[in-house]
């Protein structure tokens, strides 16, 4: 039993510091994923505090993990893993069982698990720690005291570490459809592999005050149009699809006229483009750097764009700036979030596809890096210049190459 318990030990710590430093990687997509649930729970006043609730839930994952695997405090985190698990399995067999979500953010969006298999996983999670729980008296600390709290410390400061750095310098591995080298236009295709929903036609009617529903091959024997009162039509799926939705969903740009910008934008071959969920949490820190990276942008020939869910607030904000004419488009907040994992970010369209992208840290830096791959390509192209047949419409800059 002892050696079976240290084996689980390993195997559990390793697991829960893998899943911590996934989703360490990625604060805010668990915090979203939380949103999601007090939306559907009617708690939704609890959205505030969606962010601090998972820096504190990956922190205490790595922590755990890593205490379990030094031997500090068995008992006590033995405990608190089995809490942890616990509540883990109840929230991966709510999404599993009503359906309502088609993953649970378990894993992150790098390792993006069906909530079912999650659930499943979960379970046997449980079942193994309740063996160590059970037989905790086996688990010796693994190095001496001082040595193990050393650790420990440096546990909890790498962990909520990471995570400030994540949340300020964008994800150290971007498994968005976003990601840099990814073609906006290609993601939002229905990828090749998909099944489409497999649906049926079915007709709504009404007999005797209740509305009864039924296939085209399945009317009822007493059918006739004097006791049965047609309501409507529709198709009912009766077998989902599978892989069926698009990457990128949502990516529909106007401007304050409603014109659609979407294909200027995408089409365009040097754009920089600011995502910025919300002016009013975004602060202001970063506004004098934007301010150099849209006039130079300009200036070397660039598109330069903001997509915001704030159009009007965006607007107001940027009046008396060097922003002002800057051409601000709506953009569903959804869609930014997941363009965007700090408020604001910058990034850097060819034709499409994001060739750099920064976070509002970043913007300084920025310029320099804008320039270089300016550079790199466009510059010694036969009979052309970067700044060849270039033209002003309105407050974008466009060029003909």
């Amino acid at each position: 039993m002892k050696l079976l318990v240290n084996i689980l030990r390993i195997i559990i710590g390793v697991f829960f510091i893998f899943s911590g430093l996934l989703k360490a990687n990625d604060p805010l997509g668990l915090s979203y994923k939380m949103e999601e649930f007090f939306t559907v729970w009617g708690m939704s006043g609890l959205n505030s505090l969606a962010l601090s609730l998972s820096v504190l839930m990956i922190a205490f994952e790595i922590i755990a993990g890593a205490a379990l695997l030094i031997g500090w405090r068995p008992k006590l985190v033995s405990w608190l893993l089995l809490l942890l698990i616990v509540f883990f399995t109840f929230l991966t067999g709510y999404a599993a069982l009503s359906g309502k979500f088609k993953t649970c953010g378990c894993m992150g969006d790098c390792i993006p698990i069906p909530s079912a298999v999650s659930f499943y996983k979960d379970v046997l999670l449980l079942a193994l720690i309740l063996i160590v729980f059970f037989n905790f008296k086996y688990i010796k600390p693994l190095f001496p005291t001082k040595v193990n709290i050393t650790l420990l410390v440096l546990s909890v400061i790498f962990s909520f570490a990471s995570q400030w750095y994540t949340l300020n310098y964008l994800s150290v591995a971007d498994c968005l459809p976003f990601k840099k080298g990814n073609s906006i236009p290609q993601m939002m295709e229905i990828p090749k592999n998909a099944v489409s929903d497999s649906t049926a036609i079915t007709f709504v009617y009404e007999k005797n005050g209740k509305e009864l529903e039924f296939s085209a091959d399945d009317f009822p024997e007493d059918f006739n149009e004097d006791s049965y009162k047609f309501i409507k039509r529709y198709d009912k799926v009766v077998r989902p699809g599978v892989n069926n939705i698009p990457p990128i969903t949502g990516f529909v740009l106007t401007d304050r006229q409603g014109i659609d910008f979407t294909n200027s934008v995408l089409g365009a071959k040097k754009a920089l483009v600011l995502f910025l969920e919300d002016i009013k949490s975004a602060g202001t820190n970063w506004i004098a750097d934007f301010e150099k990276i849209y006039e130079k942008g300009r200036e070397k020939g660039f598109d330069v764009y903001v997509i915001t869910s704030t159009r009007p607030d965006a607007e107001k904000a940027f009046a008396n700036t060097k922003l002002k004419e800057i051409t601000v488009l709506n953009g569903d907040r959804t869609m930014i979030r997941t363009a965007a994992r700090t408020n604001p970010a910058l990034l850097l369209l060819n034709n499409g596809v994001v060739a750099e992208k920064w976070s509002y840290r970043e913007f300084g830096g920025a310029i320099d890096k804008i320039l270089k791959w300016d550079a790199a390509h466009f510059q010694g192209i036969p009979g052309e210049t970067p700044n060849s047949h270039k033209s002003v419409t309105g407050d974008s800059v466009y060029i003909s190459l």
